[in-house]
């Protein structure tokens, strides 16, 4: 996914806020869904971050065009790892490994349905 940086995302000195690199990815990863016809939003619950290890490499700036590659590392019955990474032409700026878990509507850790798993395991 593409995303330019706008000034709303960046500091005076126009230097993108350490928060909202995972909020970049936050919206690729949701571009996922979208791309495909799906919600993000499931009929039974959704996805929610349980662990997340970033590294901050370079500066984005004011202006840039920015990059966000997203690819699963591995999928369980109710959880999945992600691998996303952030650059900046070829030069990589942020990456972070992320797990998210599915949880129903009253919040419980649940099974992935087997349509989200199988479209989750084509990633």
């Amino acid at each position: 996914m593409t995303i330019r940086v706008y000034y709303e995302d960046t500091d005076v000195g126009g230097v993108v806020y350490h928060s909202n690199y995972l909020n970049f990815c936050e919206r690729a990863r949701s571009q996922l869904f979208f791309d495909a016809g799906r919600s993000p939003i499931l009929e039974g619950g959704h996805f929610v971050a349980k662990h997340i290890e970033a590294d901050y490499l370079k500066s984005a700036k004011f202006g840039d065009i920015l990059e966000v590659k997203t690819s699963l590392l591995g999928i369980k019955n109710a959880s999945f790892t992600l691998s996303q990474k952030i650059f900046r032409e070829d030069e990589k700026v942020f990456e972070m490994i992320i797990d998210l878990v599915y949880i129903d509507f009253s919040g419980k850790m649940a099974k992935i349905p087997a349509s989200e798993k199988a479209f989750l395991s084509a990633l």
